[in-house]
C-alpha cells in the first residue's frame, strides 16, 4: 500500500497531534507501507482558505498517486475545497485530533469553523481520531456516519516508572505538595484558571512547575507572570519551557498530582503521561478527557473555566493524604490498563488497508 499524508509544517513539530502523527506514520512504515509525507506551509485560518484557489496546490495533489491521501485535518482550512475537485479520482481520509469548532471562543466564529469543518469532513471516505468523542464530533459535524476508527495515543517510553512502594514514599513525604501542568502555554489550557484556583486556596504549602512552549502565545504568559506577582505566588511557580523526555520524566517521577485544566482536549496524552508516573489527573469535562479519567478514582473533572470546582479539588488532594494515595496508586493502574502505540494504531492500519483495497 502507498499512502500520502498532507499536514501543515512537518512531523517533527512539538505537540501531541504531531507526535501521533508521527507514531502512525512509524506503525505505518513497519507494517510494510510506503508512507510520503507532504508538507504544506503553516498558514493563518484566512491564508489558509485562499489556499484553495491556488492552482499549485491542486496539481500539487492531483498529481500524487498513491493508494490514499490521508490528510492531518489541521490542515482542513487549505482543503476543503480543494478534496472537492480530488474526490472523484482519490480515496481521502482524515486523522482528527479534534475539531477548532469545538474549541471554546466566540460563538459567531465558531459558526465560521464549523461550516468550514464540516464542508471537509463531508469530502472524506473515513478518518481516524483519538477519542470515541471526537469521532461522535465528527460524525454530528459532517451528518452522517462516516467510517471510522477510535485509535487513542500510547504515550512515550520511559525508562523507569515507579512502582506502587515509591508512589506511597512520595506521597508520605513532608513538605509542599508538588503540582505539575504539561503542555503548550496557550489560553485553551487553562493555566490562568489554576493560578486563579491556586490564588484561593488554604490548604497546605504546594509548588507549580509548568512544563510546556512558551513561545506561542508570549502576550498570555506575560499576563500570567503578571497575575502571578500580584498574587505573591511568583517564587512558587516555575516555568521550565519545553523539556526533553528524561527531564519531562524527572519532574513527573518528583511530583503529587498533574493538573491541566483545557477548555478542550481531544484526548489529553499529558494525563495518560502523569498516570504513569502515578499521578491523579485533574481536567476538564470537555472533550475526550472523561476516556481517561476516572472522577474520585483516579483523578478529577471539572466544567471547563469552573474555577470554584477546581479549587475544591486540588483542596481534597493538598489535605487528604489517603484520598492522595489511594488516587495515585489508581491512577497507576489506569495507565497499565490503556493499550500501547502498536496496539492502539494496529485499528488505524486496518481501516486504511481496507479503504486502499475497496473499489
Amino acid at each position: 500500500m502507498h499512502l500520502a499524508l498532507v499536514l501543515y509544517g512537518d512531523l517533527d513539530f512539538i505537540s501531541g497531534g504531531f507526535l501521533y502523527d508521527r507514531r502512525l506514520v512509524e506503525h505505518l512504515r513497519r507494517r510494510g507501507v510506503r508512507v510520503e509525507v507532504i508538507s504544506l506551509p503553516w498558514r493563518i485560518y484566512p491564508r489558509g482558505l485562499l489556499d484553495n484557489l491556488s492552482p499549485a496546490l491542486y496539481r500539487r495533489l492531483a498529481g500524487l498517486t498513491p493508494d490514499l491521501l490521508l490528510q492531518d485535518e489541521l490542515a482542513h482550512p487549505s482543503l476543503f475545497l480543494v478534496n472537492r475537485r480530488l474526490r472523484p479520482g482519490k480515496k481521502l481520509a482524515a486523522v482528527v485530533h479534534h475539531l477548532r469548532c469545538d474549541e471554546p471562543r466566540a460563538s459567531l466564529l465558531n459558526r465560521l469553523y464549523a461550516q468550514v469543518e464540516g464542508r471537509y469532513l463531508a469530502t472524506l471516505d473515513a478518518c481516524i481520531t483519538n477519542s470515541r468523542a471526537t469521532l461522535a464530533s465528527v460524525r454530528r459535524r459532517c451528518g452522517r456516519e462516516l467510517p471510522g476508527v477510535v485509535a487513542p495515543p500510547g504515550i512515550q517510553e520511559f525508562p523507569r516508572l515507579p512502582g506502587p512502594a515509591e508512589i506511597a514514599a512520595r506521597v508520605r513525604e513532608k513538605g509542599p505538595r508538588r503540582l505539575l501542568f504539561v503542555g503548550n502555554v496557550i489560553p485553551r489550557k487553562g493555566l490562568h484558571l489554576l493560578v486563579r484556583a491556586l490564588a484561593s486556596l488554604r490548604a497546605r504549602e504546594w509548588q507549580l512547575t509548568v512544563a510546556g512552549n512558551l513561545t506561542l502565545a508570549p502576550g498570555y504568559v506575560r499576563r500570567l507572570r503578571q497575575r502571578l506577582a500580584a498574587a505573591g505566588l511568583a517564587s512558587r511557580v516555575e516555568f521550565t519551557g519545553l523539556l526533553p523526555a528524561p527531564e519531562l520524566a524527572r519532574h513527573l517521577a518528583r511530583s503529587h498530582v498533574l493538573v491541566v485544566p483545557s477548555l478542550y482536549e481531544g484526548f489529553g496524552i499529558c494525563y495518560l503521561e502523569g498516570m504513569a508516573f502515578g499521578l491523579p489527573a485533574i481536567g476538564s469535562e470537555a472533550g475526550g478527557a472523561p476516556e481517561i479519567i476516572t472522577p474520585g478514582r483516579d483523578g478529577f473533572l471539572v466544567p471547563p473555566g469552573e474555577v470554584a470546582a477546581l479549587a475544591a479539588c486540588l483542596e481534597r488532594l493538598l489535605t487528604d493524604d489517603r484520598l492522595l494515595l489511594e488516587m495515585s496508586l489508581a491512577a497507576r493502574e489506569r495507565f497499565l490498563a490503556h493499550p500501547t502505540w502498536e496496539e492502539s494504531l494496529e485499528g488505524a492500519y486496518r481501516l486504511l488497508h481496507s479503504l486502499a483495497d475497496s473499489p
